[in-house]
């Protein structure tokens, strides 16, 4: 019986998904270098597809015992940008619907710009649900930070066009009339959390490149508004703008030496 070729085998192993398939036991049988760099290759993108299923499956676990106990809308709820000296606060509340997948999702912090581009897209896509509350610089330093994340987050509830019955938040406490539960890191404990994560982080970043374009000295398209070096020299050169937190220090000792 004639061998496939390398191209035959690298075109039928992308159609494979299982250990045990016919192909993969006569493929461990081929001697040829080729063949078995061809099946080590997919062995491990096999093993890594199986690590981000078994992650996305532990995510799921807070969805799915809710889901068993008769609510069916499930909020995620999710802040970014508390700490940085520029820009917004912004929050995210999504609604995913029950058979929602996409292995790789995480804390939008671990990952890629390009990945979560990428499962922005999907959820936007796929998504019931979703709201957004952005907080000025102007309120988080009327209220304070802690203040304006719960505002945002309360703002982000009331954008959904599906009223949620239950509610998953990250860290904070918050008064609604849903029953919810806080989950410390549930950005990496919950994929409804994860959702809101990433809608958050690229809705803001977006932001913050626009704000960029406007005040290139500060680089707010590469530090976000976070007190990087670059930023605190900018600051010292250029003064502060309107977007900038004069609550948060350095800015607030620059705003009193100016008074």
């Amino acid at each position: 019986m004639k061998l496939a070729t390398m191209k035959e085998i690298k075109e039928t192993l992308e159609g494979i998904k299982e250990v045990n398939d016919p192909f993969i036991l006569e493929l461990r049988k081929d001697e040829r270098k080729g063949a078995q760099k061809l099946l080590g290759a997919w062995e491990k993108r096999i093993v890594k597809e199986q690590k981000l299923h078994d992650h996305f499956v532990k995510m799921n676990r807070y969805e799915i015992e809710i889901r068993s106990k008769g609510y069916t809308y499930i909020a995620g709820i999710d802040e970014v940008g508390r700490g940085p000296l520029a820009g917004p606060v912004v929050t995210a509340a999504v609604i995913l619907p029950e058979g929602f997948y996409l292995p790789g999702i995480d804390d939008s912090k671990k990952l890629s710009e390009k990945k979560r581009e990428l499962f922005y897209e999907v959820i936007k896509n796929e998504a019931i649900s979703i709201g957004v509350g952005v907080i000025s610089p102007t309120e988080i330093d009327r209220i304070n930070i802690y203040q304006a994340t719960k505002k945002g987050m309360l703002e982000a509830i009331n954008e959904l066009s599906q009223t949620p019955d239950y509610l998953l938040i990250d860290a904070m406490k918050l008064t609604t009339p849903y029953p919810s539960q806080s989950l410390i890191k549930g950005d990496s404990k919950s994929v409804s959390i994860a959702a809101a994560s990433i809608i958050a982080k690229v809705t803001r970043d977006r932001m913050m490149k626009e704000l960029h374009e406007v005040y290139p000295d500060y680089h707010f398209a590469s530090n976000m508004g976070y007190g990087t070096q670059e930023h605190l020299v900018a600051l010292k050169e250029c003064g502060i703008t309107i977007h900038h937190r004069k609550s948060f220090s350095p800015i607030k000792e620059m705003v009193e030496n100016i008074k």
